[in-house]
């Protein structure tokens, strides 16, 4: 069979505190952070990075991790006042016109209307989290699921 090239543009939108939350139950430790290394390659399955932006609410955003995921994958962190829901949604439907596919890493069904509403602008949305802690309806509703696993993850000494 022929080799198929596939040319995508794939934005990484963070929740942050949902992902941390989930990997704290999943790891029964809250040390437990993601290791971006392993799992953006692995989601990305050799599409072309666009943008990474981790959403965080909270003013204790580590530098080391913005700068590994500026130096690694030149994304962002930006900080958020409550929750990263409404930031993240208004990233998400400003970059739409940009990136064939979104993958939103967060389990939460505050979520749906967002993917429904990318999907309808033919944006293909995927979503990667923690399987325990995600909601079933997200899971229906998008594109492709990428469960996130202890293998994915590492702990902060």
């Amino acid at each position: 069979m022929a080799e198929v090239r596939i040319h995508q543009n794939v934005a990484v939108l963070i929740d942050g505190n949902n992902i941390e939350i989930s990997l704290t139950k999943l790891t029964n430790n809250k040390n437990a952070v993601v290791n971006f290394d392993v799992l953006i390659p692995r989601i990305l399955m050799d599409r072309g990075l666009s943008r990474l932006i981790y959403f965080r609410e909270g003013l204790n955003i580590s530098d080391k991790l913005a700068e590994r995921l500026h130096r690694l994958f030149h994304g962002s962190v930006m900080p958020c006042y409550k929750s990263a829901d409404i930031p993240l949604t208004i990233t998400a439907t400003q970059i739409a016109e940009k990136v064939d596919t979104i993958i939103i890493l967060s389990g939460d069904s505050d979520y749906v209307d967002l993917v429904r509403h990318l999907k309808s602008r033919g944006v293909r949305v995927e979503v990667c989290s923690v399987e325990e802690t995600t909601a079933q309806i997200l899971k229906e509703e998008v594109d492709h699921y990428f469960p996130i696993t202890k293998e994915d993850a590492f702990i902060l000494k």
